[in-house]
């Protein structure tokens, strides 16, 4: 059992991977799920784990979520994981034969995307290393309502761990736009800059050239158009209400 590190997991309608999730941090004796107004099944499938501990609040944002979560936490090491994260047997074993000493250490992980369960290699999906465990004398999440990330400071000591996570954001064309909409609304929401219609235009036309030539989308058939096409919207669509958030004012 790891009894010095405590998991913290971000839930909304979660049930489809949560089950998966939890199950491969059984070893963990703590994991606190913040759910932000669930309406299927993920509430029983967390409350079906005797190391859960599950609180409830209303979307602040991702980052303000996240350090909310990281409050909750017993431990001062904390592993954070999304709900749609299944994190490797090897990772686990690697993180249970940790015992971290220096509060200024933070550890990043490897990431395999997937869409529709297919790992893709390409559309700067991959490669993907993220910061997962630190301690939360020494930092926390930024407060971004979306896009979030680690507040690294000039005193972190990094450390890369080989083993990682398998990433399921996405199942279909449904998803990606759901979820480009909602993202773009909070960048636009956040963010103080300026923006154009030919800015949005011209941004969001580099990102496909980007991800489906230079990040090779192209060769993965249809899932790298899709992805290609859905990244480029989601820029195109956070900079139009970007500025039609400036125009308001």
């Amino acid at each position: 059992m790891v009894d010095h590190i405590s998991v913290t997991i971000l839930t909304r309608d979660s049930q489809k991977y949560l089950d998966q999730c939890l199950s491969a941090l059984s070893v963990f004796d703590e994991i606190v799920v913040l759910d932000n107004g669930s309406s299927d099944e993920t509430l029983s499938i967390a409350a079906g784990y005797p190391n859960v501990t599950i609180v409830r609040h209303e979307f602040i944002g991702f980052g303000p979520l996240k350090n909310l979560a990281i409050e909750h936490a017993r431990h001062d090491w904390v592993l954070s994981i999304d709900s749609d994260e299944i994190a490797t047997p090897e990772l686990v074993e690697a993180i249970r034969r940790l015992n971290p000493s220096d509060s200024q250490a933070v550890y990043s992980v490897p990431r395999a995307n997937h869409y529709n369960g297919r790992p893709i290699r390409c559309c700067g999906w991959h490669p993907d290393r993220v910061w997962r465990l630190f301690n939360r004398q020494h930092t926390r999440f930024s407060d971004h309502m979306v896009h979030e990330s680690l507040l690294l400071h000039p005193s972190t000591r990094c450390i890369a761990l080989s083993a990682g996570l398998n990433h399921f954001p996405f199942d279909s064309a449904e998803g990606l736009i759901e979820k480009m909409q909602k993202y773009s609304t909070l960048y636009a929401q956040q963010s103080s800059k300026g923006s154009t219609p030919a800015k949005a235009f011209f941004r969001a036309l580099f990102a496909f050239v980007r991800n489906y030539f230079f990040q090779k989308g192209f060769l993965y058939g249809y899932e790298g158009l899709l992805i290609s096409l859905s990244n480029a919207n989601g820029v195109f669509y956070k900079y139009i209400k970007l500025y039609e958030k400036t125009q308001k004012r």
